[in-house]
């Protein structure tokens, strides 16, 4: 389960005196879907909100879950935010990319939600080829954070 991964991952901020974004807010979510809908035309799938209720975004070891843009946010966040909204529209410049809305990113791999299909998938970063395909977001979720374990 992702969850232990996520404890080691605080656990170990910890030491460094470091701490985690807490889960957003139900208005900070509903303020965030209606932008992503005005701003890139998607919708954003429920099994990523479920985790951003958790968690605002992480970066780890390189490894980043793209959170809720900080302008959206009531209070100031524990840990930087890679916007959702902010990245897709750097993304987006690529018109094949926008089949996609990315969810996250490391050194070698986007984290994405691929719409025609209803899929996870993690791509090959700078090609875009799919080198993994999850059956949900908690697992993909869990394989960054296991990775960035590494």
């Amino acid at each position: 389960m992702w969850e232990d991964d996520f404890k080691k991952i605080v656990d170990e901020k910890k030491m460094y005196k470091e701490e985690v974004n807490v889960g957003a807010t139900k208005e900070e979510i509903k303020k965030f879907t209606v932008e992503v809908k005005k701003s890139l035309d998607k919708e954003i799938p429920k099994e990523y909100l479920n985790i951003i209720e958790r968690v605002n975004g992480i970066e780890f070891n390189g490894f980043i879950l793209y959170g809720i843009d900080e302008f959206l946010l009531e209070n100031e966040p524990k840990q930087h935010i890679y916007g959702l909204i902010d990245l897709n529209q750097i993304w987006y410049e690529n018109e094949e990319q926008k089949q996609y809305l990315f969810l996250g990113e490391s050194n070698i791999s986007w984290y994405v939600y691929k719409y025609d299909n209803e899929s996870f998938i993690e791509l090959d970063n700078p090609s875009g080829r799919e080198i993994n395909k999850f059956s949900n977001f908690e697992d993909m979720f869990e394989k960054l954070l296991l990775d960035a374990l590494m």
